[in-house]
């Protein structure tokens, strides 16, 4: 039972920062058509950027203390990615390049969903595997 739960709160966490990614994806395009302006999609960008920092990061100490080895290592690339780009100050949006590095930032988000994607289809995977093993 206990491995079920962990993989429950895993998989929370998971579509959790899906859910962050996404927002900062749609905040993008919706920049991109001129649905929104530049100082409003960055400081919508920048509210949820350290919360998926956060997130990410318990997230991988979550796995090591639950013993989860392979989704912890399959975790860290992405939480050095974040790491590197707070140590850089490159984390946040900024207002007057927005315009200008739209698609990259596109790119990134659209990486890191792809990312997230694979842990949550590994953690659904072990957690139907755990559901099946307690009946």
């Amino acid at each position: 039972m206990g491995d079920l739960l962990d993989w429950i709160i895993s998989f929370l966490f998971l579509v959790t920062l899906l859910i962050i990614v996404i927002y900062q994806l749609t905040c993008l395009a919706d920049l991109e058509f001129d649905r929104r302006n530049p100082y409003d999609a960055s400081t919508k960008i920048n509210r949820m950027v350290l919360p998926e920092f956060g997130l990410q990061g318990l997230l991988c100490l979550y796995y090591i203390l639950t013993g989860h080895w392979f989704m912890a290592v399959l975790s860290l690339p992405h939480l050095f990615y974040n790491i590197r780009l707070y140590m850089k100050r490159e984390h946040l949006a900024d207002v007057t390049e927005l315009y200008n590095t739209n698609k990259w930032e596109q790119k990134k988000r659209v990486y890191k969903i792809g990312h997230i994607a694979l842990s949550i289809f590994i953690t659904s995977y072990w957690l139907i595997h755990s559901a099946l093993g307690d009946i």
